[in-house]
């Protein structure tokens, strides 16, 4: 059991430290924070560099935690925020499977996230190394709670932005008809 529990967060923490590797310096055959952050606003994301630095951080931190077996909690929250994020965003209208761009991948892996800090990461952790006990029922509710927050927080705020650039005044058109 405990070897499964390591080979899962040790797998997935570190495919999800490799995606924010992309975004953050283009490795892996990714864009790096630029053309991440040019995605990031297509999709309403913006400002981009900054949503595209905010993402790789999160990917990069959180899937090095998970696969570390350390402060798991946390490392879910950042994971399943993130990974709402683009459910919402990149993943959106295309169905659940991954082959049409859907969501299935994100939530597998935000999943297995949140599932680990229901469940701990196991006894080869730096969690039980250290002595803390931080799974069980009330440590994975936190986790999807902070990460819905999280996650909803990033999507008002691109909502709101989008919102204001559709109602403010184009570049060299008049605001007012009075002469």
């Amino acid at each position: 059991m405990h070897v499964g529990l390591l080979l899962i967060q040790v797998v997935v923490g570190l495919l999800i430290a490799a995606h924010g590797s992309q975004k953050l310096f283009g490795r892996f055959g990714g864009a790096g924070v630029q053309g991440t952050g040019r995605m990031m606003e297509s999709l309403g994301l913006a400002p981009g560099r900054r949503m595209a630095l905010a993402a790789g951080a999160t990917e990069l931190v959180g899937g090095l935690l998970l696969a570390l077996g350390l402060l798991v909690p946390l490392a879910a929250a950042l994971i399943a925020a993130t990974y709402l994020v683009a459910a919402r965003t990149a993943h959106a209208g295309r169905g659940p499977w991954t082959t049409n761009g859907g969501w299935e991948y994100v939530l597998v892996l935000s999943t297995v996230a949140v599932g680990l800090a229901f469940n701990g990461a196991g006894k080869w952790s730096l969690d039980r190394a250290i002595g803390w006990d931080l799974s069980g029922l009330w440590w994975g509710i936190g986790a999807v709670v902070v990460a819905l927050i999280g996650a909803e927080a990033v999507l008002t705020r691109a909502h709101r932005r989008a919102t204001r650039s559709q109602h403010a005044p184009r570049h060299g058109a008049q605001t007012s008809a009075r002469p």
